[in-house]
């Protein structure tokens, strides 16, 4: 493996992100986009307690992944985190880059949140998350799946 860093972006350079948005619409995919249109709009900056965005850059600096954490905009329950946006380019999937980025996303998590939940409509992405500990869930609006963190605020 390379040599890879991951980082919490604090301030999205949009220019940085679009080749992966590219290659994300590509595949048919759309939530790259809505992430660089709601940041630009302030709707999701990733700004408040307990969110985070993170990406994965590679030995070129270049932006390679990408991975948020928000406050769970369905649930009213403060202790539900949402990961949101999580994308890793082609050229580097089954190079453990996803396992990097997620186990930052969920060791993050663990400081505010005692569930953490996702939704996906692949296959491939529910079984990367399965393999994690995520189970198969729709307890909570807009999920599909859910890790139960253990945090108790």
């Amino acid at each position: 493996m390379g040599d890879f860093r991951i980082s919490k972006i604090e301030n999205l350079v949009i220019s940085e992100l679009s080749h992966l948005v590219e290659e994300s619409k590509t595949d048919g995919f759309r939530f790259l986009e809505r992430l660089v249109n709601d940041y630009n709009e302030g709707t999701n900056t990733f700004s408040e307690h307990g969110e985070s965005l993170y990406g994965v850059y590679n030995e070129n600096n270049s932006l390679i992944a990408v991975g948020g954490l928000n406050n769970d905009p369905l649930s009213n329950d403060t202790q539900v985190g949402r990961m949101r946006r999580f994308y890793v380019g082609k050229e580097y999937r089954r190079k453990a880059i996803g396992t990097l980025l997620l186990r930052q996303i969920i060791y993050e998590a663990k400081n505010y949140y005692r569930v953490l939940v996702l939704n996906t409509d692949t296959k491939q992405a529910a079984n990367f998350y399965q393999a994690y500990g995520f189970e198969e869930s729709e307890a909570y609006p807009g999920s599909t799946h859910l890790l139960n963190l253990g945090y108790e605020k």
